[in-house]
């Protein structure tokens, strides 16, 4: 049996760990997800996996390379032009998908008994089988509902509160039959939940759901990668540890010091070739990298510290992740869930305060105190979007330049010649980030209706009578009269849904790549 390992996403909510990695190469335990991935099919005789990738493919390919060193036989498939969606990018490989398959995703830890999964599907006859799992807050997720025989009745991506009705949610793993494929159209970009199932389900073909029993988590966010990592030294999940045990709860690598006088307490993994220092104190669930020199007298609270890390003498982590080659100088502070980016050096006495992320190869110069992200040499939010659109000071936060970017990243989430109508209220700022999205949005083709100064829910009334993709409204806030809030409205004249929130960022935060490459 083969299985498909979807590792073509870019990770945009796991920014900065993801700057230079694709999702699936992030590390769990010092591995990436993707090891821990193949470890699973492995342990149910899966050895023939197909990666499809996307986002840096290089990284992945270079590291299994043919896959015999994982005991795997790998081969890839790279969407060179455009990313063609989850489903969409196994369309594209039907030709070696000739019998019954696996599709998982490559950013989700798990231990699912897939044997149970495939025994299940070919006892239904099932075109396709969706693994699930039951989870307390289903918000994030695919929500599914099934019948008593397991039968797939009904199922809604990412609901929104007052729209949950299960708790059983889409885990990303499926089990297929090559036929189910037939429905996708070639060379177009598809997603399993939004375009196959539904078109399963309306031809009333064998779908069913397999509520697996097990650890499951989607690695999506930074506090979901964190925790991923907790679970697994807290033996929540099985995993492979890469380094042996040398007490009861510690993991200690190859060829690593630990001075006699630092203090460890269980469960903690620490690499090879690692120096831990005199009276260094490791609360448990600390996971440290390969190749990291910790110096005398520093702190460790749970931190996740990457390959290749530097901790200066004194220094002070706490439940916080330090990325490959960064260096944490004497008497540094990195507070609770904080981010620095890898190749980045935070100076003697500095302190990355709690939530901040720093981007790649940033130095934070000594005595420094970081209250903000640190992205591309400027300041910005944790989150392109709020709760309701995106906020900001009127020419600070909000500036000309902003607009035009944020005009050409929600324009690239729409098809070429779309049409969207912009509207406004009567502040001259107003005015000023209207036309400044209005170039956004042309310079990536889409087409303006532009209302000028309309009140919003005139706005949200005409917009279904206009045959637009969608509308953006800007006004000053109604609760703070010095931010400018930007709200974005469906056809329907609604906001957005979050899914659509967060292929925006995305393409927000792949601009800023691209321009700070240019420079």
């Amino acid at each position: 049996m083969r299985a498909v390992l979807m590792a073509g996403g870019s990770g945009t909510r796991l920014r900065p760990l993801t700057c230079d990695l694709p999702k699936p190469m992030v590390p769990i335990l010092n591995r990436p997800i993707a090891e821990h991935i193949i470890n699973l099919l492995k342990r149910h005789q899966i050895t023939e996996v197909i990666a499809t990738l996307h986002y840096l493919p290089d990284v992945l390919r270079d590291y299994f390379q043919d896959g015999s060193d994982f005991g795997v036989q790998m081969t890839y498939a790279v969407e060179e032009d455009q990313p063609l969606g989850t489903a969409g990018c196994v369309k594209n490989i039907a030709e070696l998908l000739d019998e019954t398959f696996l599709v998982i995703s490559g950013d989700s830890i798990t231990d699912f008994d897939l044997t149970a999964a495939i025994e299940f599907h070919k006892q239904k006859q099932s075109k396709a089988t969706l693994i699930l799992t039951r989870v307390p807050n289903p918000i994030e997720f695919g929500v599914v509902i099934t019948d008593e025989e397991g039968k797939i009745k009904r199922f809604l991506e990412k609901p929104s509160t007052s729209e949950i009705f299960s708790d059983t949610v889409n885990t990303g793993i499926y089990i297929l039959e090559p036929e189910a494929l037939d429905y996708l159209p070639d060379n177009t970009e598809s997603d399993f939940s939004k375009d196959l199932f539904p078109l399963l389900l309306a031809k009333n073909e064998p779908m069913y759901g397999y509520i697996a029993q097990g650890y499951w988590c989607d690695v999506g966010h930074l506090d979901a990668y964190r925790e991923a990592q907790y679970d697994a030294l807290d033996r929540k999940v099985k995993l492979d540890f890469a380094y042996e045990e040398i007490s009861p709860g510690i993991w200690i690598g190859q060829n690593t010091f630990v001075d006699t006088t630092a203090h460890i307490e269980t469960p903690t993994i620490i690499g090879d070739n690692c120096r831990i220092g005199a009276r260094v104190q490791i609360e448990a669930g600390t996971v440290i990298g390969d190749n990291v020199t910790v110096g005398a007298d520093a702190n460790l609270k749970r931190p996740i510290v990457w390959n290749g890390a530097f901790v200066g003498e004194e220094a002070h982590l706490s439940a916080c992740v330090i990325s490959r080659g960064s260096r944490v100088d004497r008497r540094a502070h990195v507070l609770e869930a904080a981010v620095v980016g890898s190749l980045s050096t935070v100076g003697e006495e500095a302190q990355i305060s709690t939530g901040v992320r720093v981007w790649p190869s940033k130095k934070i110069e000594s005595g420094a105190i970081l209250n903000i992200n640190l992205i591309w040499g400027n300041t910005a939010q944790r989150n392109l979007f709020g709760q309701r659109g995106v906020q900001g000071l009127a020419n600070i936060d909000i500036t000309p330049e902003f607009a035009v970017r944020l005009g050409s990243a929600y324009g690239s989430t729409l098809k070429p010649g779309s049409k969207v109508t912009v509207s406004r209220d009567q502040r001259n700022i107003s005015r000023m980030v209207t036309r400044s999205l209005i170039a956004g949005l042309m310079s990536v083709g889409v087409d303006i209706q532009n209302l000028d100064a309309t009140a919003i829910p005139i706005a949200r009334t005409v917009i279904p009578t206009m045959s637009v993709a969608g509308g953006i409204h800007v006004r000053v806030h109604p609760d703070r009269p010095d931010y400018t809030l930007i709200e974005f409205m469906d056809a329907k004249g609604i906001n957005i849904s979050k899914a659509q929130e967060k292929k925006i960022e995305a393409g927000w935060f792949h601009t800023r790549r691209e321009k700070t490459r240019a420079s």
